[in-house]
């Protein structure tokens, strides 16, 4: 498959990202404190990546204002606080809204590679 969609750090270098230096500059933002990233797309999709360091929500939209979709963790229990965004807001999430970081790592990474959910990916739909 032919990717020619590129993504850029919403409020970083105007550099496009690849898959191969996503999770860098991910690893690099969270350890900086910067725990919400943002990425856009040159086709107008965006991607959310929020964590309180041992979980994420990872959403991809298909443009602005889209309620979008996001990933899930079926069999999660209990709730997990943390997730400081960007507008200095703290959020709370059910675990089974949101992935262990790991998990999102790999999401994350081949969204920007192929643009779309690897196939063995939970999420759910929110339009």
């Amino acid at each position: 498959m032919l990717v020619t969609e590129s993504w850029v750090i919403n409020d970083d270098s105007p550099v496009p990202v690849s898959s191969e230096v996503v999770l860098e500059a991910l690893r690099s933002r969270i350890d900086s404190g910067q725990l919400e990233t943002w990425l856009i797309s040159s086709s107008g999709r965006s991607l959310a990546f929020a964590t309180n360091t041992e979980r994420a929500m990872v959403m991809l939209l298909e443009e602005e204002g889209d309620p979008g979709e996001h990933a899930v963790d079926p069999g999660a229990e209990a709730s997990s606080d943390g997730f400081v965004l960007s507008n200095g807001q703290h959020d709370e999430y059910p675990n089974r809204e949101t992935v262990p970081i790991g998990e999102a790592f790999r999401l994350v990474e081949h969204i920007v590679g192929t643009g779309s959910w690897p196939a063995d990916a939970c999420w759910g739909v929110d339009r």
